[in-house]
């Protein structure tokens, strides 16, 4: 039994349903079949072993494929019948020769004396050979016939998709997420890791439970508490071969050497595309080995060729090849392909062959790589000079040299999505002496990373002390160090912060960027419009992406939503044209925010969902949080009361710990929109009014602004108005800059709601016409329901009708389908039609609508009379009513009526 056998399958819930539905065919009579595919680790056996602890309706059979016996004709169904013969019953006959496809169907249907039904698990079904996998595949598309009987097959990744398995249901493993992971390691750790231990440990492992298990058993208990530091490399070789190398045994030398050789030439881009197949077979030719190598490793199902390039399916199982080589092979490998290498096109990459092959420090060559690997006239992407400048680090003698080329590979390793090992080399950095100019490159690494993952508080310290150590040597990049400490401050929300960061800047390049900023944060609009056009148009010849996206930051400033979403998207496009996958989360980010001013949710939605995935896959935790905050926000205009938890949860279980007030104050905003939505007047203003308030706020300074309408309005349903005019005094003030396209219809909204009936009809009317120059069908949709919603209390209902049409149809063109049920029962109080069906909640009036939802939510009488600011005795009263409309006898029966119609997670 290995460590791994007694532990819970983590992170399978989807896969373990697809076994229990086998299971419980086969108890119910019919037979069937189910592949589940997965990489070395990813608990195939484990899953397998699984259902066999689990069958207990009849006999169950575990067949291991033998890897040596895979070239023997027939072993692979000789082995299954002849070892369970006496469960299955003889076969029909012995299969010396070729096997035909039917003969395991046949025996499985033939079987006498089972007792019930029979589950056939065979582990490692690829590894048969060709005529027995062909049977095995035959059996298993014609499960269904055979009653109560069952086959649950594994294979290798991408083999479920070979002609033998196909037809097959298949369920195919997947790295576990950050969740799962963390839940594992819990377990076997009992949860003591420290934080810095546990992140260590599930990025090396990367979602894989075996290694994520082998690397937990190979930690001291020091280690593992942080009191001893990890072993470098964490997974070494022998690691990595027990977790993953299981398939290499089997192959002959020759095909041993060409995939050290493949492993060897993707260690300069292990996240690239694969190595180049050409390269690799001058190199196997130089050292004997035969082009018939790579067929044998192909048909092992190790490696595939695509193209011009060869690539492991299994990263890990290249990771497992090059690190579990002895480093005498592993140098000759390295040497091979520098000698394969010729042109100056391939100077990098031979310089760098060369370099992973040496034996020892070696001072020149590293002076010649880091040259070569910091020029801008080679081709040659981050990551891969990275790995360069790494090695150049390594073969250095102690001192600045080797401090700085570490600290230039952590750069390109930041620039190229690469977290984990920019900080890896800045820690290796960090153990010699370097020179001031090296240490504030080092601290301008550091700030960058930490303000994309890490306090960002944290983040401007290290920038202003980088601009600091910069400033006397270089000062372009102080410049840049103080910029970036800006943007620190800006998420944070620290408007003191902002200005001394801009407040250092000298003059030069940036100049009008750092005068437009400084007025514009001093609430001088009129000041900053002027240089931060200049800005805007200085850009539209700009390729770099960083600037693009101080661009677009310009352009939000100065509410030039159109100009903010096109260098938004440029940015974007720079971005990836340039292979700097460090911004793309940055300009998903700016991009979603730039839609979501602009009204465009849908589009916001689609920005913030690659952006989640990027941010993800980039190590960027802060990007993602504010990734989720946009998300929270769409699903509040869209009604998606669950989406709206999920993501505003998401973002503040990291926004809270590393100070991003920006998008803690998006996700709060998102969390009182979504109750403004549903009717619940008094938590939406609970909600917001911390984010809106003066004073000590928790909110942002920037969006305070944006989110105060709503606050007005949430205010006046809930009959809370004491505070309202002072704010919305308040808001006019900032309105009267022109710093958001919305905020002159939303003032008129806001002033309409306060006024009295003689002055608040023509403030509706100015509101409608801001917002026919403004645009945003939701922003208009909302004034145009509270406008009906002003003229049916008046009594003017023909009137309300045709506001409250208009306001239902701006709600379904953008989505916002809570906001659509509220209009619809808005309309149905005014004796109109509205044109759609919400299902049986259609029958309630919108005081109904709102005490079904605060009820389906688990509020008593008294919490919704609150919530509602009404008498319990008016609750009770609605209550019945709504009883009697719906036909349902219980709170229970109402919330779940509630939950199918809204489509939310079901009550218990």
């Amino acid at each position: 039994m290995t460590a791994q056998d007694s532990l819970r399958l983590y992170g399978r819930t989807t896969e373990l349903a697809d076994v229990a539905a086998l299971l419980e065919r086969l108890r119910s009579g019919p037979g069937g079949a189910l592949v589940v595919a997965g990489d070395p680790g990813l608990g195939r056996s484990a899953l397998l072993e699984h259902a066999m602890r689990g069958f207990g309706a009849g006999a169950a059979l575990l067949v291991r494929a033998e890897p040596g016996e895979r070239h023997l004709p027939s072993s692979g169904l000789r082995s299954l019948l002849a070892s369970h013969a006496q469960v299955l019953g003889p076969a029909p006959r012995s299969p010396d020769g070729p096997p035909e496809p039917g003969e395991l169907l046949d025996a499985l249907g033939s079987r006498r004396g089972s007792g019930g039904p029979l589950l056939v698990c065979v582990d490692d079904a690829d590894l048969w050979d060709a005529g027995s996998r062909a049977a095995l595949g035959f059996a298993a598309r014609r499960a269904g016939r055979l009653r109560g009987v069952g086959l649950l097959l594994t294979v290798a990744g991408r083999r479920v998709d070979s002609p033998e398995f196909a037809g097959v249901p298949a369920v195919r493993l997947r790295p576990l997420d950050d969740g799962a992971a963390g839940e594992l390691l819990d377990e076997l750790t009992g949860g003591s890791c420290p934080s810095a231990v546990r992140e260590e440990l599930l990025h090396e492992a990367a979602g894989n439970p075996a290694l994520l298990t082998a690397l937990a058993d190979r930690l001291t208990a020091p280690q593992l508490s942080g009191v001893a530091p990890l072993p470098r490399p964490l997974a070494d070789g022998g690691v990595l071969m027990r977790v993953a190398g299981g398939r290499l045994a089997e192959l002959a030398p020759d095909a041993g050497t060409l995939l050290l050789l493949v492993a060897a030439a993707q260690e300069l881009a292990p996240e690239g595309p694969g190595a180049d197949a050409a390269l690799v077979l001058r190199a196997a030719r130089a050292a004997g080995v035969p082009a018939g190598a790579l067929d044998a490793a192909e048909a092992a199902g190790i490696v595939r060729t695509a193209g011009s390039r060869i690539r492991f399916d299994d990263p890990l199982l290249r990771r497992a090849v090059h690190a579990g080589a002895p480093l005498s092979r592993r140098r000759a490998a390295h040497s091979l392909l520098a000698a394969a290498l010729h042109g100056v096109r391939h100077r990098l990459p031979r310089l760098l062959h060369r370099a992973m092959a040496a034996q020892g420090p070696d001072p020149r060559l590293a002076g010649v790589l880091a040259a070569v690997a910091s020029s801008p006239d080679i081709r040659a992407g981050h990551g891969e000079r990275a790995v360069a400048l790494a090695r150049a680090g390594e073969l250095s003698a102690a001192g600045s040299a080797r401090t700085a080329r570490f600290t230039a590979g952590a750069e390109h390793a930041r620039l190229a999505g690469l977290p984990h090992r920019a900080r890896e080399l800045l820690a290796a950095a960090g153990e010699g002496p370097a020179h001031d100019a090296v240490r504030g490159s080092a601290e301008l690494v550091r700030g960058t990373l930490t303000l994309q993952d890490g306090p960002v508080g944290d983040a401007y310290g290290s920038l202003l002390l980088a601009a600091s150590l910069l400033g006397p040597y270089d000062p372009e990049r102080a410049l840049v160090a103080r910029l970036t400490a800006l943007a620190a401050a800006w998420s944070g929300g620290d408007h003191a912060a902002c200005v001394a960061a801009l407040s250092g800047v000298g003059r030069g390049p940036v100049d009008d960027y750092r005068t437009g900023m400084l007025a514009a944060l001093s609430a001088r609009l009129d000041e900053a419009r002027a240089p931060l056009r200049r800005v805007m148009e200085r850009a539209e010849a700009e390729q770099d992406p960083e600037r693009l996206v101080q661009a677009g930051s310009a352009a939000l400033v100065l509410g030039n939503i159109a100009g903010a979403c096109h260098l938004g998207a440029r940015a974007l496009a720079a971005a990836r044209s340039h292979d700097v996958a460090a911004y793309v989360p940055r300009a998903l980010e700016q991009l979603a925010y730039a839609e979501l001013r602009a009204g465009r949710h849908t589009r916001a939605r689609a920005h913030a969902e690659e952006g989640l995935r990027v941010a993800h896959r980039a190590g960027q935790r802060n990007t993602a949080a504010h990734h989720h905050a946009v998300l929270a926000f769409v699903a509040a205009v869209e009604g998606d009361a669950p989406a709206v938890a999920r993501h505003a949860d998401a973002s503040l279980s990291v926004a809270g710990p590393h100070g991003l007030a920006q998008a803690a104050t998006l996700a709060e905003w998102a969390r009182g929109l979504a109750d403004l939505g549903r009717g619940l007047a008094a938590e939406a203003v609970a909600r917001l009014g911390p984010l809106v308030r003066p004073g000590h706020r928790t909110g942002h300074f920037a969006l305070r602004w944006l989110a105060l309408p709503c606050f007005v309005e949430a205010a006046v349903l809930a009959g809370e108005r004491e505070e309202t005019a002072a704010a919305v005094e308040e808001f006019a003030l900032w309105a009267a800059q022109g710093a958001d396209p919305q905020a002159s219809a939303q003032l008129a909204r806001c002033r309409a709601l306060l006024a009295p009936p003689a002055a608040a009809e023509e403030l509706w009317g100015q509101a409608l016409a801001r917002h026919e120059l403004a645009g945003g069908d939701f922003e208009r949709g909302r004034t145009l329901l509270l406008y009906g919603m002003w003229l049916r209390r008046r009594r003017r209902l023909r009137e309300a009708r045709g506001r409250l049409r208009d306001a239902l149809c701006a709600f379904e063109r953008c989505g916002a389908r809570v906001w659509a049920d509220q209009t619809r029962a808005e309309l149905r109080a005014t004796g109109g039609a509205t044109g759609g069906s919400a299902g049986p909640l259609e029958r309630l009036t919108p005081q109904q609508l709102r005490i079904a939802r605060c009820v389906a939510d688990g509020a008593t009488n008294r919490e919704v009379a609150l919530r509602l600011s009404v008498s319990p005795r008016t609750v009770d009263h609605h209550l019945r009513n709504v009883f009697a409309a719906l036909g349902v006898r219980s709170r229970v029966e109402l919330s779940r009526l509630v939950d199918r119609a809204e489509k939310r997670p079901s009550h218990p």
